[in-house]
């Protein structure tokens, strides 16, 4: 799936909040950086982490809460 698509599934999932999904693509990303596994079977050296963040929350394994 291209990144256009999976962004658009990803606004899908926290309701076209852009502001919510920035902030979470944003907190996951820094976690992978750290150490974190992704729940997404990816190369991490070949994806960027933000990328894989946005794919985490499209396939439905994040779940975004607005505060």
């Amino acid at each position: 799936m291209r990144l256009e698509q999976i962004m658009a599934v990803a606004l899908e999932k926290v309701a076209f909040d852009r502001y919510l999904l920035a902030e979470a693509v944003a907190k996951r990303a820094k976690e992978i950086a750290a150490g974190a596994k992704p729940l997404v079977d990816v190369d991490v050296t070949k994806n960027k982490y933000t990328d894989i963040a946005l794919m985490e929350i499209a396939e439905g394994l994040l779940k975004v809460k607005s505060n």
